[in-house]
């Protein structure tokens, strides 16, 4: 996969849910992080159970390899792990990014320069 900026990047996503009929009915902003809500819990089953960041399933059997390469015998091998999870994660919000025309590019550069006049820890939370 070449490199891409956000946006490109949100609409190859769109392009492609679009593509396999995720978008045949309009989707609305609340399915959509409810969906991300989601993936984000299977990130942290994924952690809790220990298992690595990515690693691969074929037909069930879980393959531990950090590469691709113990599926090359396989037709189909599913990544799977924290890293796989929080991109697909990323992965829906790019999708809906793509679908309502947001610049995520920007969106991300102003709350980062925003965040950087913040004092440390603003607000004093524990999490």
């Amino acid at each position: 996969m070449e490199k891409q900026e956000l946006n490109e990047l949100a609409a190859a996503v769109h392009e492609n849910a679009v593509a396999h009929g995720w978008w045949e009915q309009e989707r609305e902003l609340p399915e959509i992080l409810m969906l991300c809500v989601s993936e984000l819990a299977e990130a942290l089953e994924e952690y809790r159970a220990g298992r690595p960041n990515i690693y691969y399933n074929v037909e069930g059997e879980e393959i531990l390899y950090a590469n691709g390469e113990a599926c090359e015998k396989y037709e189909r091998c599913k990544p799977e792990g924290v890293a796989v999870e929080l991109a697909d994660c990323m992965i829906r919000i790019l999708d809906y990014c793509g679908h309502a025309g947001i610049d995520i590019e920007e969106a991300i550069r102003i709350k980062h320069e925003y965040n950087k006049t913040r004092p440390y820890r603003h607000g004093g939370k524990k999490c």
